[in-house]
């Protein structure tokens, strides 16, 4: 029975490693206008969502597209430790032309993954 678990806790630190090893570096902002998207005009998006760069958007077939974000570290020193350490998936609903990061997420999704102080995060993300 020992030498199951064993192998059982060898085997999810493979699957994690593998997982870890298809994350996409990148950065995110936050924004709270949400009307109207490139997506969906002026109808009001719920949930968590975010915002495409042109690093990821490939025009309006990006929409609806679901990423799965979590904070990595700071971009600034003025928040130095600005992740929670939680996971959020967002869907894009809109296009941000001029972002200087990879996406730019919904406040409250934002929120949810790093300080709001820290502005611009460090990012993995994956899409799901």
């Amino acid at each position: 029975m020992e030498t199951l678990k064993k192998i059982l806790v060898l085997i999810g630190l493979i699957a994690s490693l593998i997982s870890a090893a298809y994350a996409n570096d990148g950065l995110a902002t936050y924004y709270n206008i949400y009307n109207p998207s490139a997506c969906y005009g002026f109808a009001t998006p719920t949930g968590l969502i975010a915002a495409a760069s042109p690093t990821i958007w490939e025009g309006l077939s990006t929409c609806g597209r679901r990423y799965s974000v979590t904070c990595t570290g700071s971009t600034n020193a003025g928040t130095p430790h600005p992740c929670t350490g939680e996971r959020v998936a967002v869907e894009i609903v809109d296009f941000c032309p001029g972002c200087q990061g990879t996406f730019d997420l919904g406040q409250d999704a934002f929120a949810a993954i790093a300080d709001l102080d820290a502005g611009v995060i460090l990012i993995e993300y994956d899409r799901v």
